[in-house]
């Protein structure tokens, strides 16, 4: 399988949900995460995508391809 990037936005959490930072993935659809730091949003988020991209082939669902226009990340599943 050849390597996928999938770009993701990352964003601030407000202290009243509870701080860090919020990493999502607008190639796969529901697929977040967060941590304290942009570092822990980050390795937190490549488990998320793993995660996102296993369960669809788990399920037989479509994988999309990357291509939103949002910063790039070099994860691979």
């Amino acid at each position: 399988m050849s390597k996928l990037q999938y770009p993701f936005s990352i964003s601030r959490l407000p202290p009243e949900e509870g701080g860090g930072y919020l990493i999502e993935f607008p190639d796969l659809p529901g697929c977040i995460s967060d941590g304290e730091t942009i570092d822990e949003a980050i390795t937190n988020g490549k488990d998320a995508m793993f995660c996102w991209i296993e369960t669809s082939k788990q399920y037989s669902d479509e994988i999309p391809h990357p291509h939103s226009s949002v910063r790039s990340s070099d994860f691979s599943p």
